[in-house]
């Protein structure tokens, strides 16, 4: 058997089995460098850019080549090894321009991201339905490395590992009204379709936020999430927390809550 074949034996054995915390977690065979999940779909990206789906825990090979994607109400887009910032419509990549290094599509049909100087940005609603290349960035004050939405907020992390919360953040608002920091030191977080919030932080160890809710959008408190493993990027949708570890090796776990 080859290498690849006795690395993947080997991490089935460490993790096809039910954890402490109650989640079954499953290896996928290949390795990726960027997974998201959001409205049901899972998509990735290889460290060449090839694009991928899952379908039933299987990777299937998707047109383009991109460094990073995002897929969830406000559609499939994602940026290249340049920060070209491309939407998925008909089938068919579409050029927007602009450029950012991250782009987040889980918000209630709004748009946000980052550019390579930490600058944040987002597109409302109408924008994200609009036609044309020319699209209307909103900035937003501030300065992140990673930004993600979810329907009670954005949560984004700075280059000091920092993490904050944006309020009042609406499909017509999407620049949202002010900044909490949130306590905790996180290198990315995710905020998932359904309020969910997970994170990593720089030693690969994976957090869930706990209590968020409409009227509490922060939450109360940071769990970890005892999985073996180091970590490096992650994606959670419809009850299923998707993980990369730091060889670019795939797991699904499916979680208790």
């Amino acid at each position: 058997a080859s290498s690849y074949d006795h690395d993947l034996l080997q991490m089935s054995c460490q993790w096809q089995h039910w954890l402490g915390s109650g989640q079954r977690c499953t290896v996928i065979p290949g390795f990726l460098k960027q997974i998201d999940a959001g409205a049901g779909l899972v998509f990735a990206v290889t460290d060449d850019g090839d694009i991928f789906y899952l379908y039933d825990d299987i990777l299937v090979n998707f047109p383009g080549n991109l460094n990073h994607v995002s897929v969830g109400p406000a559609g499939f887009w994602g940026t290249n090894k340049e920060d070209d910032i491309f939407k998925l419509e008909d089938g068919n990549w579409v050029k927007v321009a602009g450029k950012l290094k991250q782009v987040d599509a889980g918000g209630e049909r709004y748009l946000v991201g980052v550019n390579q100087f930490d600058t944040i940005y987002c597109l409302n609603k109408d924008a994200v339905n609009a036609d044309g290349t020319n699209l209307p960035f909103n900035p937003i004050e501030g300065s992140l490395m990673y930004y993600s939405c979810g329907p009670y907020g954005c949560w984004g992390v700075n280059s000091h590992n920092k993490i904050f919360l944006r309020l009042n953040v609406s499909p017509t608002n999407c620049k949202g009204s002010s900044w909490r920091p949130v306590e905790g030191r996180l290198v990315m977080v995710e905020a998932s379709t359904d309020g969910a919030v997970y994170g990593i932080n720089d030693v690969g160890q994976i957090y869930r936020r706990i209590g968020i809710s409409l009227s509490n959008p922060m939450g109360n408190y940071w769990t970890q999430v005892n999985i073996d493993g180091s970590f490096k990027h992650l994606a959670y949708d419809a009850g299923i927390l998707w993980l990369i570890g730091d060889n670019g090796s795939i797991m699904s776990c499916k979680m208790p809550y």
